[in-house]
């Protein structure tokens, strides 16, 4: 398997910081927040945060952006390095910074200091474009995209995240990736009420056309997109609603959304994976092969990120990055335990898998921040089920339960129970069907040699495979 496609991000680069601390009471001279104990975390902002996410995905990326030599200019090198290469065009003025003081994990007030805009393009600047495989334009309104247009114009990129302070995306563009507010300041009016699903399945036609794109994706926050070619829109809903911090979903969509059209996945499947990666609650960042699309692979590695804590909980610069494959169940479960999260393991012969299966699991990925499916090998579910067993060849149930956006990692057994997998596993808690008693688990006695947890979860009412197997195979009444 190889590894994900090489990216180019070319934007305007921030340098984002959050004074966090306790906010506990408000000040005796206004109705604001003190904040006490505050402390100054600094993180990759604006296209900058767009690469570090992609580069922490596995992805080669190297980004172009209007810096100087100022300390802000710096520090983002510092956080930058190793996980992406910074190739600079001249800057004029000092590198924009963007500082927030949260309270109680929202923020009350942001302090912006730095007018930097890109001056000039570079000759290096200029060939990387013409030679990247991939493209991302993260466009801030700051001169970068604006200094490589005829570049951008020659090869159209792949993506293009838009701002209303910059300029349009190169035509034939890919994708053009507008949240709803932008996509509204950048839509011509059409004189109709602006409001709702409407408005922004209106707003995305027009600019499939105004920008001659080839599709826009209107980001919806926890709605989750409108994907339009420039007629009928699909609607990509939200898998799950978090209310946690909201800066950076966009861009960690873009990045998503762009590495995987690299990787060679069509625009919907793409759309899809970057709106889970966007809002759905897991414990790591997105990573995805090359071989291996949106569906099958990033909705079963994507990253939580609002749920998870959005920009402000990004893993340090030194943090370690995830495995390549992001299949592995033994991988998974050890980044997981490193980062001090909880493990859950399910199982079963899942030979007709069915909404029983789906239920179970769903909550099952509920208690923990990842979960392994163990599964019965042929033999094994032959063994168990008798002749006749099993109906679809493992390859079938293994490819649809790796495409579930609430399963980590699929692991094979071919033992009659999957007791020996589990003690290599270790997860810390073990999920079974409700058509078992708890003295039907023989697993129970060995979770405890870990402090594992066994846990009985409700089936469905009247789901089964054997039942529907009957129910099929009866005559026609």
């Amino acid at each position: 398997m190889t590894g994900p496609a090489p990216l180019l991000a070319v934007g305007d680069a921030l340098l984002d910081r959050d004074q966090a601390g306790r906010a506990e009471r408000l000040a005796p001279d206004a109705p604001v927040p003190v904040v006490d104990d505050h402390g100054d975390r600094t993180r990759p902002g604006g296209p900058a945060l767009t690469a570090y996410l992609a580069a922490r995905d596995g992805r080669d990326v190297t980004l172009e952006a209007g810096v100087g030599d100022d300390p802000a200019r710096r520090e983002l090198k510092r956080l930058l390095d190793p996980w992406v290469r910074l190739l600079p065009l001249p800057l004029s003025g000092d590198l924009p910074e963007q500082t927030r003081v949260p309270a109680a994990d929202r923020p009350v007030a942001r302090l912006d200091r730095g007018d930097g805009r890109a001056r000039s393009a570079t000759e290096a600047a200029r060939a990387a474009v013409r030679d990247a495989p991939a493209v991302l334009v993260s466009d801030h309104g700051r001169g970068t995209a604006d200094r490589l247009r005829d570049e951008l114009a020659a090869r159209p990129p792949l993506a293009w995240d838009p701002h209303p302070r910059g300029g349009p995306p190169a035509p034939g563009t890919r994708l053009v990736t507008p949240a709803e507010k932008k996509a509204r300041a950048l839509a011509p009016a059409d004189g109709t009420p602006r409001r709702g699903l409407a408005a922004a399945a209106r707003d995305a036609a027009a600019l499939v056309r105004q920008w001659q794109a080839a599709a826009v994706a209107v980001t919806l926050d926890a709605r989750g997109a409108l994907l339009s070619y420039g007629e009928h829109p699909l609607l990509v809903p939200a898998a799950a609603v978090h209310h946690g911090d909201s800066c950076g979903p966009g861009d960690r969509f873009a990045a998503t959304a762009a590495g995987l059209l690299a990787d060679g996945a069509l625009v919907g499947e793409a759309v899809e994976a970057a709106v889970a990666a966007a809002t759905v609650f897991a414990a790591a960042t997105v990573f995805a092969a090359a071989t291996v699309f949106a569906a099958a692979t990033v909705f079963a590695a994507a990253t939580g990120f609002v749920g998870a804590g959005g920009a402000g909980a990004l893993p340090r610069p030194d943090a370690a990055p995830p495995p390549a494959d992001g299949d592995d169940p033994f991988a998974v479960a050890e980044r997981v335990r490193t980062a001090h999260g909880t493990v859950v393991a399910a199982g079963g012969c899942f030979d007709l898998l069915h909404a029983g299966h789906v239920g179970l699991l769903r909550t099952a990925r509920g208690l923990g921040d990842c979960l392994v499916v163990c599964v019965n090998s042929d033999a094994s579910v032959r063994r168990r089920k008798g002749a006749g067993r099993p109906v679809s060849p493992l390859t079938d149930p293994v490819r649809v339960l790796r495409a579930l956006a609430w399963v980590d990692a699929v692991a094979v057994f071919d033992e009659d129970t999957p007791e020996r997998l589990l003690a290599d596993l270790r997860p810390d808690v073990r999920v079974r069907g409700g058509d078992y008693a708890a003295t039907d688990l023989p697993e129970a006695r060995l979770l405890e040699e870990w402090r594992g947890q066994a846990v009985l979860l409700p089936y469905l009412d009247g789901r089964s495979s054997t039942a529907m197997l009957e129910r099929a195979a009866e005559p026609t009444r």
